[in-house]
This record gives structure tokens, sequence and C-alpha cells, in this order.
């Protein structure tokens, strides 16, 4: 398999493609998650319910969802570098326009347009710089571009929020405008021109019937906790809104001749195996950043500033593992995804063993441990999915892949929510059935301690400590949950067929 590169460009010219990426990058990967640190105070100042401003993200990742499919069309139709360019310069404006909205329903239209425009830059950077650097370098390349993706995820809450308690809410959203301007000026003066942009036609029965599946399947992940699963009748027709038209998709898909995305790409072994690991990787990538912070500040009583910081602790730990994963490209990938699962093993356990008392250090160890397993995981997952693929087919095949990643994402964290919600529920009426005046242990001093069941104050005091210690028990079935995942994934690492080559990945 050769070792030159689709584009001929010099030293210089490669590391300007790989700043330029990252660049752009790490605002989109950064801003997905910045509503969450910015809902209390859009709550207030927009004057909406929990239920209500909650669509501020919920739209953002089902616009994302739903326009991720599209990469490899719109690369196809109008070449790689001017769909960088208009979809950078469109991400700027409409992340401007979130921070000027004055209602709710304005913000939600913006946050839309962010989430649709900034989903091709993922899946197309990553292939623009496999295109632009030789397969040797490859392994290193990819560990700088996954810094872009696991950091900006870690770091933009956290500044978000902390710029956000000082400036206000809109300044969560402008501090990303200057460097988004700044990624738009970098993709117009140093990505690559396209030799030839291809005349691709748009199958449109495809990309309806996928863009509808995966938003009522989004909706049903981001939503069904919420309202209850299928007590809702929001959730039973978007469910089965998702059914049909991911059964359409699947059935044009495989009669047309020229589909919106080719199923024959899953006929590739390695292409279709990364797919399964990129969808573990997943669910357990966003995992603890979005259920750790209202165990902390809810349950365990830290401060913002404090789960700001443990949770910039997972960068800084990915950052650690992506230039570990440089040498490590030497060994066999398998043998990295497998050290890379070890250590999300080992994550899992730890956080298995949590409790209300947790401690500072503790908490900031394991999320740099999880960090580090992601930087560790990355690489090889990446290198081994696309290492049999065609050239031509990585821009779509990126975009699946990306696809994939975060439905991964949205499914896990529903499932857990869910078995936080079931267990707390379950365990407290358990534990208050103890209760009682009939049983004769909470007479004991040694028992009680300090609580009482003699006034309607020691009841209160009592019932919110079940309820703390119920949630706890939620929080630690997920935490399972987080580790079958990651041993699984190592199960399927060894599954991977790399071709006899002198060169390495």
């Amino acid at each position: 398999m050769s070792d030159e590169p689709l584009y001929q460009l010099t030293f210089t010219q490669r590391v300007l493609v790989l700043v330029t990426i990252v660049l752009s990058c790490t605002i989109y990967a950064g801003s997905v998650l910045i509503s969450s640190a910015l809902l209390p105070q859009l709550q207030g100042a927009l004057s909406a319910t929990q239920d209500e401003v909650s669509w501020v993200m919920t739209f953002n990742i089902v616009a994302t969802a739903v326009a991720t499919p599209a990469t490899g069309w719109l690369a196809d139709r109008f070449g790689q570098r001017a769909t960088m360019i208009w979809s950078a310069l469109v991400f700027a404006l409409s992340t401007f326009m979130c921070g000027a909205s004055n209602s709710l329903n304005e913000l939600i239209f913006w946050r839309i347009v962010q989430g649709a425009a900034g989903a091709p830059l993922v899946p197309l950077g990553q292939t623009i710089l496999l295109d632009s650097f030789p397969r040797s370098q490859h392994s290193t390349v990819i560990s700088v571009f996954g810094m872009a993706n696991m950091i900006g995820p870690s770091l933009g809450p956290m500044f978000a929020g902390q710029i956000a308690e000082t400036l206000g809410w809109r300044w969560g959203f402008w501090m990303v405008v200057p460097v988004a301007v700044a990624a738009v000026i970098g993709c117009m003066l140093t990505l690559p021109r396209d030799e030839k942009v291809r005349e691709a036609r748009l199958d449109w029965l495809g990309f309806i019937s996928l863009s509808a599946g995966i938003a009522a399947a989004q909706l049903v992940f981001s939503r069904g906790q919420r309202l209850d699963w299928f007590d809702s009748s929001e959730i039973a027709i978007a469910t089965f809104v998702a059914c049909l038209a991911i059964y359409i998709f699947c059935a044009h898909s495989l009669t047309s001749e020229r589909p919106f995305v080719r199923l024959k790409l899953f006929a590739d072994r390695n292409y279709a195996l990364g797919l399964t690991l990129v969808t573990l990787f997943g669910m357990l990538n966003f995992a603890t950043i979005v259920l750790l912070p209202p165990l902390l500040q809810q349950h365990a009583g830290y401060p913002d500033s404090a789960v700001g910081e443990i949770v910039g602790w997972r960068g800084i730990g990915s950052t650690i593992g992506f230039f570990l994963a440089m040498p490590m490209a030497r060994l066999d990938p398998r043998a990295s995804l497998v050290i890379g699962g070890l250590l999300q093993s080992a994550t899992g356990l730890w956080m298995m063993s949590f409790d209300l008392n947790v401690d500072m250090t503790t908490l900031v160890l394991s999320n740099a441990l999880q960090g580090l397993s992601i930087g560790v995981s990355w690489v090889p997952l990446t290198v081994i999915t696309f290492w049999t693929l065609p050239a031509q087919y990585r821009a779509e095949a990126m975009s699946v892949f990306h696809l994939f990643r975060n439905f991964g994402s949205s499914f896990f964290i529903s499932v857990a929510v869910a078995e936080i919600v079931r267990t707390q529920t379950a365990n407290y009426a358990r534990l208050v059935e103890q209760v009682s005046p009939y049983n004769r242990v909470l007479e004991m001093p040694w028992a009680m301690g300090a609580w009482s069941v003699d006034t309607l104050t020691g009841l209160a005091r009592l019932s919110g400590e079940i309820a703390r210690q119920s949630i706890m028990i939620g929080y630690k079935n997920a935490f399972l949950l987080y580790t079958f995942v990651a041993v699984a994934s190592i199960a399927l690492c060894l599954l991977a067929r790399l071709p006899k080559t002198k060169t390495p990945p």
C-alpha cells in the first residue's frame, strides 16, 4: 500500500493544514457542550422552564447528527476545501448570533444552524489530514487531531461557565467567535485546493429518510427519560418514525444504484469492526462529562469551579494519552487498543468505588486516567478502521464513523440516566420501608447516631439522606455499565485484521 499522500504538499504547508484543522475542530467540539454550563443562566434570562431550555442542547445535537452523514456528498459536490470554509464561516456567524439572541426560540434556531454548520468540520478535517500526510505519519497526525476532539468538550464548558459567571451567558458563546474567525481565515489560506470536483447527485429519498430516522432517534434518547419513555405519546411517535425511516433508508440503499450512503462500505471487515468499536468508544467518551457534574454539584456538595477543574483534568489526561500514542504507533494497533480498553475498565472499576464523600484527589486522578485511556485508544482505532478502505471513500466513510460515535454517546447517556433514576426510585422505596416505629433497631442510639425520627424536621433530614444514598447506588450501577462496555471493547479489538506491509501505520 503506497505511502504517498493524495495532496503533494511541503512540510510547512502540511503543518499549517494541521494547525488550521485542529483549530477548527477544537472550537466545534468545545461548542457542543458549552450550553450545558450555561443552562441555569439561560433558564432565568429567557424565562424558560427546565424542559424548554433543554431544547437548546437537544436541537443542537439533533442538527449535528442529521448533518454529519451529508459530509461525503458535500465534499463530492462542492469540494473538501469549499465545504470546510463555508462550514467554518456559517459556524462562526451562528455562534455570534447565539450570543445575540433575545428569545428562546431565536437561540434554539441559531443552535440548530450552529450544529448543522459545524458537523462536517470534524469528519472532513480528519479526511483532509489523512489525504495530506503520508501513511507513515498518520498515527502522529491523528494523535494531534484527536486532542482537539477530546480536549474541546472538556475545557469548553469549564471556560464558558467561568466567563458566564463574570460577564453573562452571552459571552459564553462570544468567547468562541474570535477563534472561529481565525479558523475561517486559516481554511482559506492553508487548505489544499481540490484537483477535481465531481458532479455528485443527491439521493433525496436516502437523505430525507436517514435524516428523519436520526433526528427521531436522537429525540428519543435526549427526552425519553424526562418524559417517562413510552408513557409519553411524543416518545412513542418519535420511536415509530425512527424505525420506519431507518427501514426505508436501508431498503432504498440496498436497491438504489447510487445511494446516499454506500452500504457496500460495510463489507470492508476493518471498517465494519471500527464502526462497532467507535460506537462503544462513543458510549464511554462523554459519559463522565455528563454524569459526574450533577452528582458532584447536587449531591456531593462540590462548587462549580471545583467541578470544572475536575472535568478539565480529563482533558489533561487526554493530552498525555495522545502524546503516548505517538511512540506506541510502533506497536500492533490491536495491542494499543487493548491497553486503552484495560485503562477504561480500570477507570470504571475505580468510579464504582466512589461514595458521596469522595475526595478531590480521587476525582482528579480518575478523570485523568479516563482521559489517558481515550488518548491511547483513539489513534489505533482510527488507523484500524481506515487501513483497508480506498482513499476516495474517506470523506463519506469518515462522516458515518463520527455519526456512530455521536449516536453511541447519546444512547449510553440515555441508558445511564434511566438506570440512575430507576435505581434511585427503587432503593428509596426499599430504604424508607425500614423507617418505622415498628423497627426496633431505630431505638438504638448507636444505630441512629445524630438522626431522629421523632420530629418532622428529623424525618425530612433522614429522607434527604436516604435520597442521596439511593441516587449514589444508581450512579454506581451506571459506572458498572460503563465498565461492561469497556470490557466488551477489549474482546472486539482482537478481531481486526491488518495487511502485511513494510510501511508502519
